[in-house]
């Protein structure tokens, strides 16, 4: 089994010491929030904001056979990935069902994958399992660069305005070497399923410092936060955004999570093909991921079963949150399809209280 450990006590003590609010959660440091979930949600959706993806870990695949043997294993295309491009993929078994996803960056002499932390031995045990006579190497990279997430409407304002260089011409799903006051990084912009964009950093210990001093001493007209994971669980949540362990692991598939846009589904075989193309096809999906809103105040931290008028079981909560901008709890979790439909009401069930919810599409709508 491949071990992996992120923990950057250095990252950690500066994020500690511009506020934010940490606690230990399964053996990792996470920031909870920097200033309130209602400020750090409306520069989400309204301005900018600055997430440490201390969450996330990076693979390296080295070797000239990388990006083939990747294409060959993952559900999509990877053979016209070009130097500098981004895209996602998702590992999945021979059941068709989510081991992981990463974000692959093509370096040409080797490529980077950004997966959650917890996934990423899962991942490697993967792909070494699959390398026999390939040119491939395999390590663990997540000790060389710090992980940081710039989101908003006004990111890409903000991205020109900090750094040295235009980014305008950073097209989408591709990244570049910018610098921002002498600090030198990996900008990534990619579009997102909600063709919303997003940017991934990437930088070195010296670097990351540098980088952020300089963001924060100039944040200039901005609406600027740094974002913790309270606000982000909420706006996740209400654009309907899986992560693992949550909603993407070895229960579900592709389609139930509906991350099928990152299938190809017309390139040929890799490991779960057969079953996902069948599902597909003969459209025999048997869940989805659903929204749930509930009428009153719960605690986030509650395990519910969802349950039909004649009380059978249709599914399964996976995330709570409390929205401040909904002002309810709002959920996430996987519906029988017969269920599955926006403003059906349902029966969230626990050892301790029945509560009838609501479905929603994805994302909610305010």
């Amino acid at each position: 089994m491949f071990e992996v450990n992120n923990t950057n006590s250095d990252m950690i003590s500066y994020f500690t010491s511009l506020g934010g609010k940490n606690k230990m959660l399964d053996g990792l440091q996470i920031f909870q929030s920097f200033s309130t979930p209602e400020d750090e949600v409306f520069s989400l959706y309204n301005g900018v904001g600055l997430r440490y993806l201390n969450k996330m870990g990076i693979i390296e695949l080295k070797g000239n056979d990388s990006l083939d043997f990747l294409h060959r294993i993952s559900t999509n295309s990877m053979k016209d990935l070009k130097k500098e491009g981004v895209r996602s993929t998702i590992f999945t078994n021979e059941k068709g069902r989510i081991i992981g996803v990463s974000t692959v960056l093509n370096f040409e002499s080797y490529l980077l994958l950004v997966s959650a932390l917890k996934d990423q031995p899962k991942i490697m045990g993967w792909i070494n399992k699959y390398i026999i006579n390939d040119d491939v190497k395999l390590s663990d990279a997540g000790h060389r660069f710090n992980l940081f997430e710039i989101l908003g409407p006004q990111s890409e304002s903000f991205l020109n305005f900090t750094c040295d260089d235009s980014i305008d011409k950073l097209l989408e799903n591709s990244f570049s070497v910018f610098s921002s006051n002498d600090a030198l990084f990996f900008l990534a912009k990619i579009k997102n399923q909600n063709n919303t964009i997003k940017f991934l950093i990437l930088a070195d210990q010296i670097n990351s410092k540098k980088l952020l001093n300089n963001i924060i001493e100039n944040k200039g007209p901005y609406d600027f936060n740094l974002i913790g994971e309270d606000a982000y669980n909420a706006y996740r949540v209400e654009m309907g955004i899986p992560i693992s362990p949550n909603e993407l692991n070895d229960f579900y598939n592709p389609l139930e999570a509906r991350i099928n846009y990152l299938v190809d589904f017309n390139k040929g075989c890799y490991i779960g093909q057969e079953v996902i193309a069948r599902l597909n096809t003969y459209d025999k999906v048997q869940k989805y991921l659903m929204g749930i809103c509930f009428p009153e105040p719960i605690d986030i931290n509650e395990n519910f079963l969802l349950l039909d008028d004649k009380k059978n079981e249709i599914g399964i909560i996976t995330s709570i949150t409390y929205s401040p901008r909904i002002r309810k709890n709002i959920a996430l979790g996987y519906v029988g399809k017969v269920n599955a439909l926006s403003g059906n009401k349902v029966i969230a069930k626990n050892e301790l209280k029945e509560i009838e919810v609501t479905l929603h599409e994805l994302p909610f709508k305010k």
